[in-house]
């Protein structure tokens, strides 16, 4: 039974959310940054104050409880009321200041980071930065679960509640192995990759999913090998060794070939690829904010893509 002047505190109500959103213990408390006991005793104390079991623990996995799914809408409701009070507290001062916690899918982290970091060291010198490297669908999860401020990746994201901001557009460009018979052509069409030997990431990365989808809308069919690679880094150096071949952003080419045993090829006009922006929740106070935030990123964007030049309504 419920004790009515039991009042859960914001970091039980984390631990039973990140819980509830992971399905697993060790995820959730490495996303909240807190041991996995202290997790444990914050959920086992909510438990305990509303006499409610809301998560369902075996070895095997996690559930949550019929109970559990219908009190977790207002736990998510508590916590980002919270997150806004602080975040709106933090709005007050003159420009972004503060903490922020910024997300980026791994295909845009490595080549984006060494030139946004300096520039916000300049523009915003009294932001405190965290970077999260993540897939996807982790990254919007820790953004609905208030983990995360902001997220880059690639759009749309297509999620409820969540407003994108475009930063730029890139092609993706074919990197071969050295000496190949389609190095430096720049007029491939897409269906140059029919029945060829096509390294992908791991499942989970959006990059993966772009080619999959590039390769269904020409209605090419490539062959694809058993390499399994959670870093496009990974996949390159496959390529390198005569694995196959690849699809990669263009912002990625000069670090990923810069040992000069690749060679890469372009697609003909206009050229395949994807637009990479940044994701806030819509209920966030600092919307303001986080358009100046997408200005400064914009400034940071590689040569080898185009910036998109924000609209009024953008």
């Amino acid at each position: 039974m419920t004790d009515q002047s039991y009042q859960p505190t914001l970091s039980q109500l984390r631990a039973f959310v990140a819980v509830a959103t992971y399905r697993h213990f060790g995820t959730a408390a490495a996303r909240l940054d807190v041991s996995q006991p202290t997790l444990s005793q914050g959920l086992a104390a909510l438990e305990n104050g509303l006499g409610v079991q809301l998560i369902e623990r075996s070895t095997r996995r996690v559930l949550v409880t019929a109970a559990g799914e219908r009190l977790l809408p207002y736990a998510e409701v508590v916590l980002e009321a919270a997150d806004n009070f602080v975040d709106a507290a933090a709005g007050m001062a003159d420009g972004l200041s503060g903490p922020l916690r910024l997300g980026l899918i791994p295909t845009v982290a490595p080549y984006l980071l060494p030139s946004v970091l300096p520039a916000f060291d300049e523009s915003m010198p009294s932001l405190t930065l965290h970077v999260v490297e993540d897939q996807t669908a982790r990254l919007l999860d820790s953004l609905r679960a208030g983990t995360l401020d902001v997220a880059v990746l690639a759009l749309p994201a297509d999620v409820p509640g969540v407003v994108e901001i475009p930063l730029y557009d890139e092609d993706f460009v074919v990197v071969l192995p050295h000496g190949h018979e389609l190095a430096g052509r720049t007029d491939l069409p897409v269906s140059t990759l029919d029945d060829a030997p096509l390294l992908l990431l791991d499942e989970g990365h959006c990059l993966r999913d772009q080619t999959l989808d590039l390769c269904r809308s020409v209605d090419v069919r490539p062959t694809f090998g058993d390499t399994r690679a959670t870093s496009l880094s990974t996949v390159v150096r496959c390529v390198a060794g005569g694995l196959g071949v690849t699809l990669v952003p263009a912002s990625a080419v000069p670090v990923e070939t810069a040992r000069g045993d690749l060679d890469t090829a372009h697609f003909a006009a206009p050229a395949p690829g994807r637009r990479i922006g940044l994701v806030h929740r819509s209920s966030s106070p600092r919307s303001a904010d986080y358009r100046i935030l997408a200005d400064v990123l914009r400034g940071c964007v590689p040569e080898q893509c185009r910036p998109v030049v924000p609209t009024a309504s953008a």
